[in-house]
This record gives C-alpha cells, structure tokens and sequence, in this order.
C-alpha cells in the first residue's frame, strides 16, 4: 500500500492512504527525515520513502504558472 504523509503530529505521521483513507504511523517505523508530501510504500519489511520529485516539479510548476497569472492582472 502506498501512503502520502499529510502531516506530521508529535510522534506519529498522519498519512493519507490510496484508497483515501486517514492512517498514524509512528515515526519510528518510517524512514528517518521523511517530511510532509512525501510518499511511502508499505514493503514486508517496512516503509520505504518513494521518489517524487516528479510530482512536486508538477506541481511547482502549476503553483508558479498561478502565480504568474494573479501577478499580470
């Protein structure tokens, strides 16, 4: 199952499943330095953080093409 961490609470990290469901994962079991808006895999051996640097350049590219436009106007 995959997971995008929403938000990180004390110790636990709130993280929204694929089916859209809410789950806390203990920090602990997550690998170290994970962050908001990253994506985790569930594996038999654990979580391991996902490579998306794809989707936030996707998105920071929406985000300034935004931006741009409020600022013409």
């Amino acid at each position: 199952m995959k997971y995008v961490i929403d938000r990180i609470e004390g110790v636990v990290a709130v993280c929204e499943a694929e089916d859209r469901t809410m789950h806390n994962i203990p920090l602990p079991k997550l690998p170290m330095g994970v962050k908001e808006g990253d994506k985790i895999s569930e594996t038999g051996k654990g979580f391991v953080l996902v490579d998306n640097s794809a989707d936030r350049e996707r998105i920071k590219s929406k985000m300034n093409g935004l931006f741009k436009r409020e600022s013409e106007e």
